[in-house]
């Protein structure tokens, strides 16, 4: 008898009708015709095993009883697995069996009652084993949140994709987190994965009818890790309205930046500030403002964008604060002149201006500044009798930083009385 391919048997069997059959109690009729076991011939496969055989003349008979048993599980201990009800049928192709595996069948004629025939010889025949995987892969390290895998594509030319398997070092099941379509296609990037992480990964190539290979070796590899952040980190307090930060360079050999943020609190709320290059290592932040306080925290980011950890302590920067004000310690007329004297209330004090306030009328008046005064005290003999003169001081440091000026002290000098 010719044999055919397991692929043509499954189209020829594709329009046999057969049902599933429970098992019972075979009642048999000698005289029915038997099919002839030297007539059966079998295809195989991984899971599946095709059946041909010679047709059987009597017309007494309407199909076929199909018995099998599993050598390894159930020894010759046989089963009724399926009926084929039509005596015509030759072909008959029995699935969902187990890779690598020994199995006994035996076929007798059925006709449409329970009567059926002898059955044929015992007929061992396996199953064949699980194709070999992939014999080549291999997964590639230090990528920026991706590993890449990589294989040599099957050399079954069944092969029709690849199902991607992964799992950590902490887990014990393998993942499936990818199907790759197409027998030549033999790259897979695994991508959003977290940094410094080593993951173990698999491949199982799959035929088009969804038979799988042996799994692949277990190859692992590992993200890449965040760059070194930067070093000593200081921000100036003695800075007239800027704060300067200087930083020594992160050891990552890669970095190609620093990002720079700002925020008014320690502990949150930074806002991007200012990114410079590797080879910047200080940056001066001007800021409006006398006394200001601010919080720096400066990461380094690689060629691949990856950014080192911002989980770090902040430092405080402050801009240099005003002057205290002077301390008034005399304002009094002597003689035709106004004569003032104070302490420094501050040692950065490096000048003082005094503001003359000259009032003019009822609601006029007008302010007169004298500035670049280095000693404690002043005389103005600018001054008329029966004026009034508001006079106060405020203090400047070699930055231009003023202070708050002083309250403001009032002198008169008195007119003279006419004698009559």
């Amino acid at each position: 008898m010719k044999i055919v391919s397991l692929t043509t048997l499954t189209l020829l069997i594709s329009g046999c009708s057969y049902k599933n059959v429970n098992s019972t109690k075979p009642k048999i009729d000698e005289t029915l015709e038997v099919v002839d076991s030297a007539s059966i011939r079998s295809i195989s496969d991984i899971n599946a095993i095709a059946f041909e055989w010679r047709k059987v003349d009597d017309p007494r008979v309407t199909g076929y009883h199909f018995y099998r048993a599993n050598l390894q599980k159930d020894g010759s201990k046989l089963k009724l697995i399926d009926t084929i009800e039509n005596r015509y049928t030759t072909h008959y192709l029995d699935e969902d069996l187990e890779p690598n595996t020994k199995y006994i069948y035996k076929i007798s004629s059925a006709t449409a009652s329970e009567v059926e025939s002898k059955t044929t010889n015992n007929y061992t025949t396996s199953t064949l084993p699980v194709m070999e995987g992939v014999s080549f892969i291999q997964a590639i390290s230090n990528l920026p949140r991706q590993i890449k895998i990589i294989w040599r594509p099957h050399s079954n030319q069944r092969i029709e994709s690849y199902e991607i398997q992964r799992k950590t070092p902490t887990t014990s099941e393998w993942e499936e987190i990818e199907t790759v379509d197409g027998r030549l296609q033999a790259e897979y990037i695994d991508m959003d994965l977290e940094d410094n992480v080593v993951y173990h990964y698999r491949v199982i190539a799959k035929t088009f009818d969804d038979i799988e290979t042996m799994p692949s070796a277990l190859v692992k590899a590992q993200t890449k890790p965040l760059p070194d952040g930067i070093i000593s980190l200081r921000a100036s307090n003695d800075l007239p309205r800027k704060i300067a930060l200087n930083w020594q360079a992160s050891k990552s050999s890669d970095v190609i930046k620093y990002n720079i943020y700002r925020s008014t609190n320690a502990e949150n709320s930074f806002s991007l500030l200012k990114t410079v290059g590797a080879k910047t290592l200080t940056y001066e932040d001007f800021i409006n403002e006398d006394g200001k306080v601010y919080f720096y925290k400066v990461s380094s980011i690689d060629n691949d964008g990856l950014e080192s950890n911002l989980n770090v302590n902040a430092v405080m920067g402050i801009t240099l604060g005003k002057l205290k004000k002077p301390i008034m310690t005399l304002a009094q007329i002597q003689g035709e002149k106004a004569i003032l004297n104070w302490l420094a209330g501050d040692n950065r004090a490096a000048s003082y201006t005094v503001y003359k306030t000259i009032k003019e009328g009822l609601f006029k008046s007008k302010t007169i500044k004298f500035q670049g005064i280095k000693a404690l005290r002043f005389e103005d003999k600018d001054i008329v009798r029966g004026v009034e003169y508001n006079y106060a001081i405020q203090a400047v440091d070699r930055n231009g930083i003023v202070s708050e000026v002083t309250n403001k002290t009032e002198l008169v000098l008195p007119k003279l009385v006419e004698m009559n």
